[in-house]
């Protein structure tokens, strides 16, 4: 018989699988495949800001690049201080040939953690 109090039968244990899943996914280079799993946990948990992290990855892999410029802000909205957010939105930027935008970002990413490969990115010297 059909639920109808609107309950999407989703649990704390289906969430956590399902974001696993989509850890794997993702390695596994299925991008899709972990956004439609991480579209469950985050409408379960809108504020989950590892879940909407990891859905900005997989869109970013997917070359949906809307949709990840989008979730990493929403990251960094709640974690300024997040390097790689910070250093993922821009090469996001970089790819959509905001170069601005991506600089802009690649510093912040640096500032926040000396990471060589982020380093390497912000071009401090130019």
């Amino acid at each position: 018989m059909p639920d109808s109090s609107g309950s999407t039968g989703r649990t704390p244990e289906t969430d956590v699988i399902d974001f696993r899943a989509a850890e794997q996914l993702l390695a596994a280079r299925d991008p899709q495949g972990a956004v439609k799993l991480l579209d469950g946990v985050i409408g379960s948990h809108p504020e989950n800001t590892a879940a909407r992290l990891l859905r900005a990855r997989a869109f970013f892999a997917a070359a949906q690049l809307r949709p990840a410029e989008l979730e990493f802000t929403i990251v960094l909205e709640r974690e300024p201080d997040n390097a790689f957010a910070h250093f993922a939105l821009a090469r996001t930027y970089e790819r959509r040939g905001c170069d601005e935008q991506a600089r802009r970002h690649f510093r912040l990413a640096a500032a926040l953690d000396p990471n060589p490969e982020y380093l390497q990115q912000a071009r401090f010297d130019s």
